[in-house]
């Protein structure tokens, strides 16, 4: 009634995700936390840049929420302050 043990798998056989019978590397949880750090900080760069760079040529005719935090949204739409 009992397991033989682990069947026998082809060695050659290369899979990204570690194979059969796959057993987590020993730092998983740090390295996952230095590629959730990463991301973060991508984020954030993007986020800066394209806040700064943000330009609208014709103000709209509703408050947008990037304008809360958009550098140039005073200049573009004068009457933001009123519909704010």
């Amino acid at each position: 009634m009992g397991g033989d043990g682990k069947m026998p798998y082809p060695k050659w056989v290369y899979s990204p995700t570690g194979g059969w019978y796959n057993h987590y590397p020993k730092n998983w949880k740090r390295n996952t936390w230095f590629l959730v750090a990463g991301y973060a900080v991508a984020f954030m760069c993007t986020f800066t840049l394209s806040a700064s760079l943000e330009r609208r040529p014709c103000p709209p005719r509703k408050p947008i929420p990037s304008q809360r935090w958009c550098k140039h949204a005073h200049e573009d739409d004068p009457s933001l302050r009123y519909k704010m």
